[in-house]
C-alpha cells in the first residue's frame, strides 16, 4: 500500500489538515478585508445627520431663549397694573427695547389699538395677537437651491462688516448643501484681511467643498470674476463669493463691492443671482443702519442674521425685514453647521412668544 507505514500516514494526514486550515483562514481574511475597504470607502463620503437630530424648529427654541426671557420679564412687568393707552405705550417701550424698531413698533401697537380700542388684552390675548401681527408682517423667503431655478450655477455674493460671521456662515452654507449632496465652489475674495483667504480655505477643505484662493492683495474683482467663470466651467450647483467687510460708513467699500458685482457679471451675464448681507443680530439697531446702507448700494435680495443665541435682541430680525422688505434667509442659532436654520417666519415667533 502507498501508505504502509503509519508513521507516514499520520504525518501525511496532519501537513493536509494545516494546509486546509491555512486555506480557510486565507479565504475569509480576504473577504474581510474586501468588506472593510468598502465601509472605509462608504464613510468617506458625506452622510446625512443622524435621525435623532435636532429639529430646526427646536434648535430656533433652544437659540432664541434669551430673547424669550427677555419678553416673559417684560410681561411680567406689562400685566403687573397698567392699563389703557398706558399699557399700550409701555408694550411699545418693550417692543422698542428689544429692538424691534420704531417705525415698525409703531406699526404693531397701531393694530393692537384697532383691535382692543381702549380694552387692556389679557395675557394669552396678547400673545395671539402679536403672534399674529409678527407672522403676517414677515417676508416669505425661499431657501436657496430648494426651488427650481434655471441659474446653473447659482452665484451669491456673500457681504456684511468684519465680525459680523461672513467666514463661519459661508463655512456652514458649504456644509449645509453639500450635505444635500449640491457641488459648492467658494471664492475668497476678501484679500485685504489678513488671513481672510487661508481661514477660508481651512473650511472649504473641512466641507469637501472647491474653493478659488489668490495670494493676499489680489484685486477681490479679479478674484470674483475667476471664481464664477470657474463656477460655469465646473457646472457647480452653488457658488459663493465672499467679499470684503471694512466698515460700511467707508465710501470705498461700497464702491468696490458695485465693482465686484459688475465684474461677476461679465462672467456670468444673469449673475450674481442674488446679493446676501451677513449681520450680526446682537447689535440690534446697527444691524438695521448696515442693512440700509448695504441695500442702498448692492439691492441686497436676502439677509443671514447670525449670534441669535448670545442676545436677547432677536426683535431685530423682525426689523430688518419688515422695515426693508428684504426676506430673512437663514439665521444663527448656535455653533454648529445645523445651528445655521433657513428662517420660517412661524417658528421663529413661537421661539419668542411660547411661555409668556
Amino acid at each position: 500500500m502507498l501508505f504502509s507505514d503509519p508513521v507516514v500516514l499520520v504525518s501525511t494526514l496532519s501537513v493536509g489538515v494545516g494546509i486546509s486550515i491555512l486555506a480557510f483562514i486565507f479565504f475569509f481574511r480576504k473577504k474581510s478585508v474586501k468588506t472593510q475597504t468598502s465601509v472605509v470607502s462608504e464613510s468617506s463620503k458625506l452622510v446625512p445627520p443622524a435621525k435623532d437630530q435636532p429639529t430646526s424648529a427646536s434648535r430656533v427654541h433652544s437659540g432664541m431663549s434669551r430673547t424669550r426671557e427677555y419678553f416673559r420679564g417684560a410681561f411680567d412687568r406689562l400685566f403687573s397694573g397698567s392699563q389703557g393707552s398706558e399699557f399700550f405705550s409701555n408694550l411699545e417701550e418693550v417692543l422698542l427695547s428689544a429692538d424691534v424698531g420704531i417705525e415698525y413698533a409703531e406699526k404693531i401697537i397701531q393694530k393692537l389699538k384697532e383691535q382692543y380700542g381702549l380694552r387692556t388684552p389679557s395675557r394669552e390675548e396678547l400673545k395671539s395677537s402679536l403672534h399674529s401681527v409678527l407672522v403676517s408682517g414677515l417676508p416669505k423667503g425661499m431657501p436657496l437651491l430648494d426651488a427650481s431655478s434655471d441659474a446653473h450655477p447659482h452665484v451669491v455674493m456673500i457681504v456684511g462688516v468684519n465680525g459680523a460671521g461672513k467666514t463661519t456662515t459661508i463655512a456652514k452654507l458649504c456644509a449645509l448643501y453639500r450635505a444635500k449632496g449640491r457641488r459648492v465652489l467658494v471664492g475668497a475674495a476678501d484679500t485685504f484681511r489678513a488671513a481672510a483667504v487661508e481661514q477660508l480655505k481651512t473650511w472649504v477643505e473641512r466641507t469637501g467643498a472647491e474653493g478659488v484662493f489668490q495670494k493676499e492683495g489680489t484685486d477681490p474683482s479679479a478674484v470674483a470674476f475667476d471664481t464664477v467663470a470657474a463656477a460655469v466651467s465646473r457646472k457647480v450647483d452653488l457658488c459663493l463669493v465672499d467679499t470684503a467687510g471694512r466698515l460700511h460708513t467707508k465710501v470705498n467699500l461700497m464702491e468696490e463691492l458695485k465693482k465686484m458685482k459688475r465684474v461677476i457679471a461679465k462672467a456670468d451675464s444673469t449673475a450674481p443671482h442674488d446679493v446676501w448681507l451677513v449681520v450680526d443680530g446682537s447689535t440690534g439697531q446697527n444691524a438695521l443702519r448696515q442693512a440700509k446702507e448695504f441695500h442702498a448700494a448692492l439691492s441686497l435680495t436676502g439677509v443671514v442674521v447670525t449670534k441669535l443665541d448670545g442676545s436677547s435682541k432677536g426683535g431685530a430680525v423682525l426689523a430688518l425685514s419688515t422695515e426693508l422688505g428684504i426676506p430673512i434667509m437663514f439665521i444663527g442659532v448656535g455653533e454648529s453647521p445645523e445651528d445655521l436654520v433657513p428662517f420660517d417666519a412661524n417658528p421663529f415667533v413661537d421661539a419668542i412668544l411660547t411661555g409668556l
